[in-house]
Formats: structure tokens, C-alpha cells, sequence
């Protein structure tokens, strides 16, 4: 079915409801899928390397990863074996049915693949709103109405195209040896589908992760994914094409059109177009304190990601206060960082959007970083909490955009890898809520894979009160504004020029990631901490531009938050589940680091 022939009544629906494994020269151990651990490691240590390594937020996706570096591959390689049995093993966070940014250096070329979803091209901007209000994030997360176009597959496919090393149809056999001999429930994911009923609205959902009473299997229970790996198989032998055209794109097109309660408008025309975006990285430097004032660059992401670029104007307000070295958990650190970073989400309300639908403020994303613009942000820092924190404007330019209003974003894994040959890959991935659309794509056979809903990352009101635009609003065919923050971070000589690789971090999170990454690096550069022990360091943030300041449980004492509030701040204290994920560079060799918060590991040699 073309978009054209969608039936007329399930688009007025949406809109008022608001094969066989190709043979390879890796060898694999038959049936020795590496096993997961009882629980959560709450008191990991950093994990040396010397040569190669990966760092992922499950231990038997970083052993997969491992498997193909050893045998030869590329770090695109063990990046793509990596994500494959995340799709497996943590189904809630990221998979084959989302999206993801990866960057990647070779050792000459620094390079963004964007992998994010689209819109479908019959979306209406108004598609999120019912007589002229806006949803609620939960009327339209569970169904196919927030189901974007699926980009991983495609970006991977291209990204292997030009950097791998091994067959594509290799870097699928651990996930498909896990997926056929099972893996053990985790605590982390028993927990997540118990405090998830809405999984149990879809029969297929139902039938791979609970008991026939409606219960969720129990930890340690031993979960097979047939379903999955028959998906696996055949895009193995046919490529990412077979995700995009034939049977299985109209399973997932059925999928979305068909939901009873909350329907989309998924199309094969939609799936057919889908092409991820190459596009160049953007950087900014900073001067850390902790290696003599010497400049490194930190370059990911930019629009349609917010990541990097609110990552960068924190850096920048914080460093032109002079105050770079502040104990990172005292009220003016806290303080002067919260207020930094409320500016930076002002203007990422106001400006970040998709680059091929929204111009960049002065037609270069790169104003938002200037230091002499950054300065004047940091000027309106006081030592009380402002009222409100206005967007600014970079270029010197007017927009014609409203600032979009604050709304729900949540999600994503994280991968990092490293590989012998001097090559890197930093890559967030995600299906953005917990377990997606709550909405699984079977192929005929129990298991399968979750669709994302990513489109709930746009605006839902697409203009404001006085009908001025939304620069993130919903249109066919558009990217949605992501918090995702994969970074490289190198060492800089005088004339500006990247020097070698210092770190590769990142972290899952919804807006949260601009904070956790945010404070880990800074601890790295400017506290001297290696990447573990800032890792583990007290978390703190926001989530909207003028909202509260969240303290994560527990880390922080009451003379603390007591002093907080002296300074104008609402204050509450939170769980912080970062799932940080980091590869540094420690003399010869490296070291990596997993967020003790979650399940991730390090593998390594």
C-alpha cells in the first residue's frame, strides 16, 4: 500500500484521535552467547585495555562487540554486532526499530551518521492535538500515531559501507546465537516490564515478555527470541533493504496502520525513501584546567541533535565566570551550572530543530558556540535564580520561530568502541520512551522487535498562542529535535588542529544526557577525575528551561539543598539512572567505564 491509497477514514482516525544467515569466515563459538550478570554492578571499577575495546550498557553486547574486534572488524563493525544484541537483551531502551547518531573518526575524517527517525510524509502538523489542545504524552506514546520511519538500519548499512572491515552478514551471528539460545532476565529488565502495563495492550508484547496471567517473567527466566532472529537472518543474507522493502516493511507498516486504539500513518512509500544523513561534526573547544590550560576539542552531533550544542554553550557560560575548578558539588558550582544550562535550553527551545527544515541562526549552528555570544549569556548569571531564562540571539539574527513549550523525552542506550587500528565510534541509539511505541513487530514467530516513538520528540502544538511556528514542530518527512550527545574529545595543538583521542562518552537519558554528559567530561577536564570515578560522581539538572532543579537522591546533603533554595531555587530530589558509557585514553592504552547505575560493562584487551 502506497501513502496515497492509506484508507481516508484511518487517517481522519489518527488525526481526530489524535532465511538463512549468510556463511563467514569469523568463527563463532556455537551456542556460547556471553551471560548476563544476577544484577547491577553498584560498585564497578574503571576496566583497563591496551588495545582495543568496548563500553555498552549490557555485558554481553560488549562481548559481542569484543568477539568482532578480535576477529578483524572494524570499530563500525563492533559497533553494529554491539547494537544488534542491545535490540535483544535491552529491548526498552534502543533496536532495530529506532534510531541513533553515531560519529566516527578513522584517524582522518570525523564524520556524523544520522540515523534519526522521519516523520511519516502524510502527518499532519496538528497530528498530536485534538480540538485545538495538545495531547498528553501518554494518550499518544502506546500505538502507532508517535511511530517514526526506523533510520538505524539504513545508517548502519551505510556507515559498514564505508568502514567496515568484516561481511555485514558476520556482525549478526552473536546476536542471532543469543537470540536462539537465550539470555537470562535481568533485574533491571524484570523491573521495567513490572512497572509497565501498557505492553500488556499488545498481544505480541504479551506473549514474548509475561506469563499467561499477565505477569512479567521472572528474573533469571531464560528468553528465547525466535522472532528475532528470523529478522536477523534474513537481513543478514539480503541487507538493510529487507527491513525497508518487501514483507517485513509491510508487517511493520501493518503494525503501526492497524493498532486498534491509537493508529499511524506509516507507509511503505515511507519506509521506501528512508536515506540517513552523513554530515559533518560539530566541535567547540575548551580550555581544561586540569592539563595547563591547553585546549581540547569536543566535537558530535549537531541539529537536528541539541546535545552538543547545549553541552558546548554550558561549557561556555561556565568558563567565561572564571569559576572553572568549583567543587562540582557546592551551592555556586550547582548553581551558576543550573542557570548556564537553563540559558542553553532556551535557545535549544527556541532555535535546534531539523537543518533541512529550519535554518541555523545565522545560517551556521556554530553561532549558538561563539565565546564572545556565550559571554554575554553568562552575564545575565546572577548569584540568585533568574525569573525566567531567555533565549538569545546568536547571529545577531531574528527568528520568525516560537520557542517550543517543555514536554516528555525519555530513552536510549549508549555505545562506545574503540578498535586497534586507530578508529572510533561514539553512538547514542534509541527507541526514545521506555520500551517504545509499546508496539512489536513479529515476523511470525514469538519475540520480534519494538517500534520507537520518537515523533512525541516534536512539538505537539505546532505553533504557539499567537500562531507563531514552533521551529520543532511536526512536518512530513522531518527529523525530530534529539538530546542525544555522542562525543569525541581530543587534544588540541595551538593552531586548533585535533590531536589524538582522549575520550568517547555518552549516555542514555532524554534531556537528562546534555547533564550527564555535561558533568561527567567536565569532571574529567577540569576536576581531573578519570572517566569512572566521574561516572559516579552526584548527578544534578533540569528538564525544562524555567523548571525545577533535580538533585539526585541521596548524593547530596541537606546544607546543600538547603543553600540551593536560599538562591530562588525549587528543588527536588530524584532518581538519576544515567547509563553513562566512556572509553579514555590513560597513557599507552585506555580505560573504560560503565555507570554503576546500570548493567553496562566494559570488554577489552
Amino acid at each position: 500500500m502506497t501513502h496515497t491509497s492509506l484508507p481516508f477514514a484511518l487517517r481522519l482516525s489518527v488525526r481526530a484521535a489524535c532465511v538463512l544467515l549468510l556463511g563467514s569466515s569469523v568463527a563463532f563459538a556455537k551456542n556460547k552467547a556471553p551471560q548476563a550478570p544476577a544484577k547491577a554492578d553498584t560498585e564497578k571499577a574503571g576496566t583497563p585495555f591496551q588495545h582495543r575495546g568496548v563500553a555498552s550498557a549490557n555485558p554481553m553486547a560488549s562481548a559481542a562487540g569484543l568477539q568482532i574486534l578480535k576477529a578483524g572488524g572494524s570499530a563500525v563493525d563492533a559497533a553494529i554486532a554491539v547494537q544488534l544484541v542491545l535490540t535483544l537483551v535491552e529491548p526498552q531502551s534502543s533496536g532495530i526499530g529506532g534510531g541513533a547518531f553515531l560519529v566516527h573518526d578513522d584517524g582522518k575524517q570525523l564524520q556524523v551518521f544520522d540515523g534519526r527517525e522521519t516523520a511519516p510524509l502524510l502527518a499532519p502538523s496538528d497530528m498530536f492535538m485534538l480540538n485545538g489542545k495538545a495531547l498528553s504524552f501518554n494518550e499518544v506514546v502506546a500505538g502507532g500515531r508517535a511511530v517514526g520511519v526506523p533510520g538505524l538500519l539504513r545508517m548502519l548499512a551505510l556507515a559498514h559501507k564505508q568502514h567496515g572491515k568484516l561481511p555485514w552478514a558476520a556482525l549478526f551471528k552473536p546476536a542471532i546465537q543469543i537470540a536462539e539460545a537465550g539470555f537470562p532476565i535481568s533485574p533491571r529488565l524484570h523491573a521495567l516490564l513490572k512497572n509497565e502495563p501498557t505492553l500488556l495492550k499488545d498481544p505480541q508484547s504479551v506473549a514474548y515478555f509475561f506469563k499467561p496471567n499477565g505477569t512479567p517473567l521472572p528474573v533469571g527466566h531464560r528468553l528465547t527470541n525466535p522472532g528475532l532472529a528470523k529478522v536477523y537472518k534474513l537481513i543478514a543474507k539480503e541487507g538493510a533493504d529487507a527491513f525497508y522493502t518487501g514483507a517485513l516493511a509491510q508487517t511493520i507498516v501493518n503494525r503501526v496502520q492497524q493498532y486498534a486504539n491509537n493508529p499511524g500513518l506509516l507507509t511503505m512509500a515511507d519506509m521506501q525513501k528512508y536515506r540517513p544523513e552523513v554530515r559533518e561534526a560539530l566541535c567547540f573547544s575548551h580550555s581544561s584546567t586540569q592539563s595547563d590550560g591547553k585546549t581540547v576539542q569536543i566535537c558530535g552531533a549537531g541539529a537536528p541533535s541539541s546535545g552538543l550544542i547545549a553541552m558546548g554553550q554550558i561549557f561556555g557560560m561556565l568558563s567565561a565566570q572564571a569559576r572553572p575548578a568549583d567543587d562540582m558539588q557546592s551551592v555556586d558550582w550547582l548553581h551558576n551550572y543550573n542557570e548556564a544550562a537553563r540559558l542553553a535550553f532556551a535557545d535549544r527551545a527556541q532555535f535546534v530543530a531539523d537543518p533541512a527544515y529550519v535554518a541555523a541562526p545565522g545560517k551556521d549552528w556554530g553561532s549558538l558556540l561563539q565565546p564572545a555570544y556565550l559571554k554575554l549569556r553568562a552575564e545575565l548569571i546572577s548569584p540568585r535564580r533568574m525569573a525566567d531564562a531567555p533565549a538569545g540571539n546568536p547571529g545577531n539574527t531574528t527568528t520568525s520561530y516560537a520557542p517550543m513549550a517543555d514536554q516528555p523525552e525519555y530513552g536510549t542506550s549508549h555505545i562506545s568502541v574503540v578498535d586497534g587500528q586507530g578508529r572510533a565510534v561514539s553512538m547514542t541509539t534509541s527507541i526514545e520512551s521506555g520500551f517504545g511505541a509499546r508496539l512489536m513487530v513479529s515476523p511470525g514467530l514469538r519475540g520480534g522487535f519494538l517500534l520507537n516513538n520518537q515523533l512525541t520528540d516534536f512539538s505537539f502544538a505546532p505553533r504557539d498562542a499567537n500562531g507563531v511556528p514552533v521551529a520543532n514542530r511536526l512536518q512530513a518527512g522531518k527529523r525530530p529535535r534529539s538530546s542525544m550527545n555522542p562525543i569525541l574529545v581530543y587534544a588540541s595543538d595551538a593552531g586548533g588542529q585535533r590531536g589524538p583521542l582522549m575520550a568517547n562518552l555518552g549516555s542514555p537519558g532524554g534531556p537528562m544526557i546534555i547533564h550527564y554528559t555535561s558533568q561527567t567530561l567536565w569532571a574529567m577536564l577540569n576536576n581531573g577525575l578519570d572517566a569512572q570515578t566521574a561516572i559516579k560522581q552526584p548527578h544534578s539538572g533540569m528538564t525544562a528551561t524555567n523548571g525545577p532543579l533535580m538533585l539526585e537522591s541521596g548524593r547530596f546533603p541537606a546544607a546543600t539543598v538547603d543553600g540551593l533554595k536560599a538562591r530562588g531555587h525549587e528543588v527536588q530530589q530524584t532518581e538519576m539512572p544515567s547509563g553513562l558509557q566512556a572509553i579514555q585514553r590513560k597513557g599507552e592504552g585506555w580505560l573504560g567505564a560503565a555507570d554503576p547505575r546500570r548493567e553496562g560493562s566494559v570488554s577489552g584487551d
